[in-house]
């Protein structure tokens, strides 16, 4: 009877021992979480846009000097914005598309907020130019909207690619009317 009395005893004290052990572990864990995320915490908040970004996020454009017909280069977070003052028959040009032809088929409706305004980053989808087109003395492709020399892409009066190796239309950004006559690009 003694062997079971002296058997049972270091069972209770061993029955003791592991909760204790698995406090430990859990708070030493705990505390581990708490160094890593104190540690890393600089390098993730490094990665945040700075103020100089941030103030480029959104740019107004005011639209009333821009006559009908004439198209402006606005920079935003450092690219080419093109906004172009469409007549209608830039618009008739650009809705009378068979889609079905197209590379990378897009209604115009689907590009336009405003069918008379045309907003859109002016960056080739090729190899990142910046297309012709913009200028009244510029060559505006088969389309008579943007061409791009580099490689030969030729874009129509929305934007979108209708021939050569761009992948892709121009890009549309996004852009709110304030106005009639002012938009906030971003």
């Amino acid at each position: 009877m003694a062997d079971a009395a002296t058997a049972t005893a270091p069972a209770q004290a061993q029955g003791s021992e592991p909760p204790r052990r698995d406090f430990l572990k859990l708070v030493t864990a705990a505390m581990g979480g708490v160094a890593v995320g104190a540690f890393a915490w600089p390098f993730i908040a490094s990665m945040n846009p700075s103020a100089s970004v941030l103030a480029l996020a959104s740019t107004e454009v005011d639209l009333a000097p821009i006559a009908e017909g004439q198209a402006i280069t606005v920079m935003w977070r450092g690219k080419p914005v093109f906004v172009r003052h469409r007549t209608p028959e830039d618009i008739a040009a650009a809705r009378d598309v068979n889609l079905a032809q197209l590379p990378d088929p897009q209604p115009d409706s689907a590009r336009v907020q405003k069918p008379e305004w045309l907003v859109m980053i002016g960056v080739c989808t090729h190899l990142g130019c910046v297309p012709l087109g913009q200028r009244p003395t510029d060559q505006k492709g088969d389309f008579g909207g943007w061409f791009c020399p580099c490689h030969g892409s030729h874009y129509d009066t929305s934007g979108r690619i209708r021939r050569g190796p761009a992948p892709r239309n121009l890009e549309i950004p996004e852009y709110t009317f304030l106005t009639d006559t002012s938009i906030r690009i971003g």
